[in-house]
């Protein structure tokens, strides 16, 4: 297990083991217990900066595996929840876009129905001891507080 550490992740209380301190440990952000994400059920909300502007995002548990994205359609850059963290439909095995209608596959993001031009932006989700985390990248970064 981890030890606690306020300082480091405050809002998670969660410090990285010592065999995880690598060049790319620092890329890892703690998003939420993976005990909060339930298959095909309601996604965690977080914040990023992607090329340079402040978008939403959302991680989503599919078929066992965790999975992240750009709250942005691929039709049109619209926020795709038809409530509030809640981007499955109703058989919880395509996330729909609520503005249009566009499916996508829960996995790979791909669009496979509706007005969708392409997958959604995919960002990188692992699970380590019960804590799931996103990975920034050169595009994608966390917001400065």
């Amino acid at each position: 297990s981890w030890p606690y550490c306020r300082d480091f992740f405050g809002r998670f209380g969660f410090a990285l083991p010592l065999h995880a301190m690598t060049s790319h440990a620092a890329d890892l952000h703690p998003l939420c217990n993976s005990r909060d994400l339930a298959d095909g059920g309601e996604a965690c909300p977080f914040d990023v900066i992607y090329q340079g502007q402040t978008c939403r995002a959302f991680a989503i548990r599919y078929q066992g595996r965790v999975h992240a994205y750009l709250n942005r359609c691929s039709h049109v850059a619209m926020e795709m929840d038809w409530r509030p963290n809640h981007f499955f439909d109703l058989t919880g095995h395509h996330l729909v876009c609520a503005s249009h209608g566009a499916l996508f596959q829960p996995d790979t993001g791909r669009c496979v129905g509706g007005p969708g031009r392409g997958p959604l932006v995919k960002i990188d989700a692992v699970e380590h001891d019960g804590v799931v985390y996103w990975r920034s990248q050169y595009n994608l970064q966390p917001i400065a507080f």
